[in-house]
């Protein structure tokens, strides 16, 4: 059965080029969203097996999102990666307390993408 996964993050290039890299390296399908309010309403609906969330995003920043997913019964067994700019220490730190499957650090690498995400959850 083939894989989903939701891309959060408002740059629609960002989106575009991992799309092309999960699709191409794993077959995934993958489902993008370019606000958090709209991940929220797709993972409810769609159930992806992950989710890579953008932190730095207009209106409701990740981590709004990310708790809003964690509270809600219908996605809060979604595994999260976060993905951000700044370094992997300092959110680290910030993201303690949430349920977080990882971080990745931007800029990502499109290609290798679909192995990382596989290393840290396990969609086989």
């Amino acid at each position: 059965m083939t894989k989903s996964i939701l891309v959060v993050d408002d740059e629609e290039d960002i989106r575009a080029l991992i799309q092309l890299g999960l699709e191409m390296q794993a077959g995934w399908k993958v489902l993008n969203s370019n606000s958090g309010e709209e991940a929220i309403l797709i993972a409810e609906s769609q159930q992806p097996d992950a989710i890579l969330l953008d932190l730095m995003m207009p209106d409701m920043d990740g981590k709004t999102t990310l708790k809003k997913l964690k509270d809600n019964p219908q996605t809060k067994q979604i595994p999260v990666i976060l993905m951000t700019a700044k370094s992997k220490s300092s959110v680290e730190e910030s993201f303690s307390d949430l349920d977080v499957a990882a971080i990745f650090t931007k800029p990502l690498r499109p290609l290798n993408l679909a192995q990382q995400i596989s290393e840290v959850i396990s969609l086989s």
